[in-house]
């Protein structure tokens, strides 16, 4: 009797979730269905990685080889260079790039007068709206061999020799590559920041004033703390696509003279997936590439949970 009395009272509670949250389930559910589609459909296809394609068999009809192509790309010699250059370019835009954007909302957050912070805020949120294409290609004209005006600046206080070409060092793509990038995508990744700011009581700066503290110590002691949870979730998600290097920035930047630093996986997948027709090795380094980004999310997740309490999980 009490277990029909306990299916009654789930029952009715189920409706009544329903009569009162199914307009927010309709608004949900074009987002859901566009993952579903364009996100979970294709995963189908990953068994190209163990098949031997062939045009005429099509996905499923190729021969199955289990781990061969796994084992072919950690044997062949791009498989250290690909994944170095790939952590490289990773880490260094993380190390560089995740931190920049809590220091510029934490700076906007300071800024008194509305007019100046509007003004500041559009003018740090506007590279973000540029190409791909257009940022690359105004690299190229700024740091041409011989008439790039901030080439020959930086030959010009001898901090690069007068020989050198900047767009075809090595050394040089991994800088050039980072720094553009937060200049690109600091002001819009700084949004996040600044929304989290709002929520803080204006009683706490109040206190800071009577206690004598200056802007920095309020921004350490304040801002900073009401916005970490906020930081270890983006962070999370940043280490989820470590691996994930922007294909079409890369690949545009690239040449033949900065090729050993510049040939990551998603370029080298592109080489020899698509250019060479290896659509089975090329779908065998894109899981590996996947599978190795959900490792780090899993990772970052847990450290984050023991050492914050905050996690995605």
């Amino acid at each position: 009797m009490n277990h029909k009395a306990e299916n009654k009272s789930l029952g009715y509670q189920t409706k009544l979730y329903w009569s009162r949250n199914w307009q927010l389930w309709a608004m949900l559910f074009p987002g859901m269905l566009y993952i579903f589609i364009f996100c979970y459909v294709p995963m189908y296809g990953l068994q190209l990685a163990f098949r031997e394609y062939s045009f005429a068999s099509g996905i499923t009809g190729g021969k199955w080889v289990g781990l061969k192509y796994f084992q072919q790309y950690f044997e062949s010699p791009m498989f250290f260079s690909t994944l170095k250059n790939t952590f490289v370019l990773a880490f260094t835009s993380i190390v560089v790039g995740f931190p920049a954007p809590i220091i510029l909302a934490m700076i906007i957050n300071q800024l008194k007068g509305k007019r100046w912070k509007r003004i500041f805020q559009t003018t740090v949120y506007i590279p973000y709206f540029i190409s791909v294409v257009v940022l690359v290609s105004m690299i190229n004209i700024m740091f041409a061999n011989d008439t790039g005006v901030v080439g020959n600046f930086l030959k010009a206080l001898h901090l690069v020799s007068r020989d050198t070409n900047i767009l075809g060092k090595e050394s040089a793509f991994v800088p050039l590559y980072t720094l553009t990038g937060v200049w690109q995508t600091m002001g819009w990744n700084s949004i996040i920041f600044v929304a989290a700011l709002s929520s803080v009581d204006t009683q706490l700066y109040d206190s800071c004033k009577i206690d004598g503290a200056n802007r920095w110590q309020t921004m350490w002691h304040i801002d900073f703390p009401a916005i970490l949870p906020t930081i270890m979730i983006v962070l999370i998600m940043n280490m989820g696509n470590i691996l994930n290097v922007a294909f079409d920035k890369v690949f545009l930047m690239q040449n033949s003279l900065n090729l050993g630093a510049s040939q990551v996986i998603s370029t080298y997948v592109y080489t020899v997936g698509i250019k060479s027709s290896q659509f089975s090795f090329g779908t065998a380094v894109g899981l590996f590439n996947t599978v190795i980004n959900f490792i780090f999310l899993l990772l970052t997740n847990y450290v984050s949970k023991r050492t914050t309490g905050t996690g995605l999980m």
